[in-house]
């Protein structure tokens, strides 16, 4: 009886934690609404929140007295917003404003292809930024998202 009461419980909670999160993707219904310049802002966002987590990271590991909670939750803060920015560039753009282009409207297939790249190294360097604090790939993210909105607006 203990046992089937600890189940139950156990599952009202586990449901109501599942019920309870955020999700940040846009719809894939189409609905037809989209916010690409939000979207692009969002990034550019997260790059920054990113940037300063690191640099906390760094100052705080730098300290006579380190503080390792503070340390973990900039670590947690970091990866969080590179997961998000992750989530726009798969969820808001691979699946749903970058069409797919037959290889024989050359012009058009070649932006779809240089699209795919830099979006893949968005993915790439939100990773690497979660794997370490080297702004190096802060300046990766920034530089490859500016020409990404670039190439995206055929500006």
């Amino acid at each position: 009886m203990m046992k089937l009461k600890l189940f139950f419980t156990s599952l009202i909670i586990l449901t109501g934690l599942a019920l309870t999160q955020k999700t940040y993707a846009h719809c894939e219904i189409p609905c037809g609404i989209y916010g690409d310049s939000l979207r692009f802002k969002e990034v550019y966002e997260h790059i920054t929140t990113i940037e300063k987590s690191m640099r906390e990271i760094d100052r705080l590991s730098k300290e006579d007295v380190i503080n390792y909670n503070q340390i973990v939750r900039w670590v947690n803060n970091k990866d969080d917003h590179a997961n998000k920015l992750q989530d726009i560039v798969e969820q808001y753009f691979l699946h749903q404003r970058i069409k797919i282009k037959d290889p024989s409207e050359s012009e058009a297939y070649q932006k779809y292809t240089n699209q795919l790249v830099l979006l893949h190294k968005m993915l790439v360097y939100a990773m690497k930024a979660k794997q370490t604090t080297d702004l190096a790939y802060i300046k990766q993210l920034n530089d490859t998202w500016h020409t990404f909105e670039h190439a995206y607006f055929d500006e």
